[in-house]
């Protein structure tokens, strides 16, 4: 069971890489699916308890980093948050992260993806057909990666950190 879990884990993650490089457009009923499965491997490696004081520190985490953002897309640069700056799919994609992981892991998953996606992009944009970045498909792409090294050579657990 787990198993299947993983390899849908990891399927969703491809589609979701491959549409948003494709087209910067990911279908909607994609992200609650990937939420339920990291959720579901979360719930799996956790007690009740700590699962949904992580879910809700990560949200709070969410909240005040999407809240700044949002501050600072409207007084400084005057543009349109979700029309020009941010996409949903990118919101959501961030919930997905939010809800599969502990507050720890969350935050270092998180902040390595933003990374990574910048400096992906950075190498790339010159060759993209589109001026915006597919935060959420880099972003998938560095979680698919990670899940596989950790499934593999089975180091570390991602829930215990």
């Amino acid at each position: 069971m787990i198993l299947f879990i993983k390899i849908l884990t990891i399927f969703t993650l491809a589609v979701i890489v491959y549409q948003d490089l494709k087209d910067r457009e990911v279908y909607g009923f994609i992200f609650p699916i990937l939420i339920g499965l990291l959720g579901f491997l979360h719930y799996q490696n956790s007690t009740q308890i700590t699962f949904l004081y992580a879910i809700l520190m990560n949200v709070a985490v969410l909240i005040v980093i999407m809240g700044l953002l949002y501050l600072y897309t409207l007084i400084r640069l005057k543009l349109s948050f979700f029309r020009e700056v941010f996409g949903w799919g990118d919101l959501l994609f961030f919930m997905a992260l939010a809800v599969g992981f502990p507050t720890i892991t969350f935050v270092i998953l998180f902040a390595f993806s933003l990374i990574f996606s910048l400096l992906v992009w950075l190498v790339f944009k010159k060759k993209a057909k589109y001026n915006t970045v597919p935060l959420a498909g880099y972003m998938a792409m560095f979680l698919g990666v990670i899940f596989i090294t950790n499934w593999i050579t089975n180091a570390l657990t991602l829930y215990l950190i």
